[in-house]
């Protein structure tokens, strides 16, 4: 029997109606905008399953656009997020699929450009109760809960890499608790997700860059 805890019954401190709906949305937002560098000037947000036919009435779009300018999910701003991403002068957009179904019914493709012109994609699922999972980056399947502070390591996948990034991580005492690897095909792009069960040394990523077959380095601090 799978154990559930109080917090799974009741829901995470959230600007509401809905867990899954709104602070899960902002969730999926705010771990999004931790995976691109610098500041975003567009987003656009495909919403599918539920999300797509509700998204307006259960406040799933100010709740995705709040995350996305890293509010969290009982951050007040989640109201008036519209109005702040016009003032940040943040180009955003959302358009619903309701086309595609083999897909879990509160899942959200999030495209993003920051100001350098770098794009991603984000795929998040909002699981209920506030949990949610990543479950793709760009076109790679992942899977990354954002309940741990996490390294994800893009990456050229040749042998050694792996090797190398849990080596940077150990000479700097981190405490790995779950760490995976994802690739496109072999020898092509791949992502490790190292979470740990503590705060991340900020200047971890200068260190694995160092690697040549390292191509970028995003850390998200929980």
């Amino acid at each position: 029997m799978s154990f559930i805890s109080i917090f799974d019954v009741m829901g995470p401190n959230m600007i509401g109606p809905s867990s899954s709906h709104t602070a899960g949305a902002a969730r999926i937002g705010f771990l999004a905008q931790k995976m691109i560098n610098g500041p975003l000037k567009e987003v656009n947000f495909t919403l599918y399953g539920s999300f797509a036919r509700t998204f307006k009435g259960h406040g799933t779009d100010r709740a995705l656009l709040g995350g996305i300018m890293g509010f969290s999910t009982d951050d007040m701003r989640i109201r008036n997020s519209f109005e702040i991403a016009k003032e940040k002068g943040l180009t955003f957009s959302f358009t619903p699929n309701e086309l595609e179904t083999d897909i879990h019914p509160n899942t959200v493709d999030i495209h993003m450009v920051n100001n350098n012109g770098q794009e991603m994609t984000v795929r998040g699922e909002s699981l209920g109760g506030g949990k949610v999972r990543i479950v793709k980056i760009n076109s790679v399947q992942v899977d990354f809960s954002g309940e741990y502070s996490a390294i994800i390591v893009i990456h050229q996948d040749k042998p050694g890499v792996a090797a190398y990034i849990t080596k940077c991580l150990s000479d700097r005492n981190v405490n790995i608790a779950f760490m995976r690897l994802f690739r496109e095909s072999k020898g092509e792009i791949a992502y490790t997700i190292v979470e740990s069960d503590g705060r991340l040394p900020e200047d971890i990523g200068n260190t694995i860059r160092k690697n040549q077959h390292i191509h970028e380095v995003m850390i998200v601090q929980m």
